[in-house]
Parts: C-alpha cells; sequence; structure tokens
C-alpha cells in the first residue's frame, strides 16, 4: 500500500491528510507544501494553482547510484530533471520551473529514479 501524507493550511487550522487523498473542510486549502511518497518527494512554494517552481528530492541507500526524476501534470505539462551520480547517504535535489496557471483539479506528478529503478511518486491534485 502506497501512502501519501500532506500538510494542508486551512484558515482555521492544519489538517492530515493520508493515502493518497486530500480532505479539505473550510476555506480552499493552499496548493503550496511537500509531497512524499516512498524515498520521493515533491515540494511546491506556490500558492493556488499557479506554480512556479516544483522541488523533487529522491533519498538514496547506503550505495552510489544514479538518480534523476520526472515531473509532470495531467494537462499536458512536464520535465526531467538532471541526472546525478549521488553517493551514499546523500539526497539527491533538483528543480521543475511550470511558471504557468494550471486548471484547479489538475494533479502534479514527480517519479524519482535510483538505478534505473522507480523508487516513490507521490501526486498532488492542485486546487485555487
Amino acid at each position: 500500500m502506497r501512502c501519501i501524507t500532506k500538510k494542508i493550511t486551512a484558515g482555521i487550522g492544519t489538517l492530515a491528510a493520508a493515502l493518497g487523498c486530500v480532505i479539505v473542510a473550510g476555506p480552499p486549502a493552499a496548493a503550496d507544501g511537500k509531497w512524499c511518497n516512498h524515498s520521493v518527494c515533491i515540494e511546491t512554494y506556490d500558492t493556488g494553482t499557479y506554480l512556479g517552481r516544483v522541488e523533487v528530492s529522491v533519498t538514496n541507500t547506503n550505495q552510489p547510484h544514479r538518480i534523476s526524476a520526472r515531473v509532470w501534470t495531467t494537462n499536458g505539462w512536464g520535465a526531467n530533471t538532471k541526472v546525478e551520480d549521488v553517493s551514499a547517504f546523500r539526497t539527491y535535489r533538483d528543480q521543475a520551473y511550470p511558471q504557468r496557471h494550471f486548471p484547479a483539479g489538475t494533479r502534479l506528478c514527480a517519479e524519482g529514479f535510483r538505478g534505473g529503478a522507480s523508487v516513490g511518486l507521490p501526486c498532488v491534485t492542485l486546487t485555487n
């Protein structure tokens, strides 16, 4: 079972949603935050449906690996991150720059690869 934990900042407090779903009560949630799945995290810094920068991190194991990631949305935008040889116990980080507004309900996903194998696939739905 894959679990994604998301911290949602709402006007009345902080809610936690798990199991890949976002539970929102009250005002719409901010779209900025960090989402993780296994060894991969995506982090956004913008609010609403605008994404200027998306950061992807992939946690490495105790062995050197070649690491990369792919970031995409369900409405057709996508980007590959740089490929990097990472030493043991180091976290790979890179950014993608969509610099655009997306329709509410668009899914943002990132898949990380360690040594050619997929090691996580977090996704989040963008809201207003």
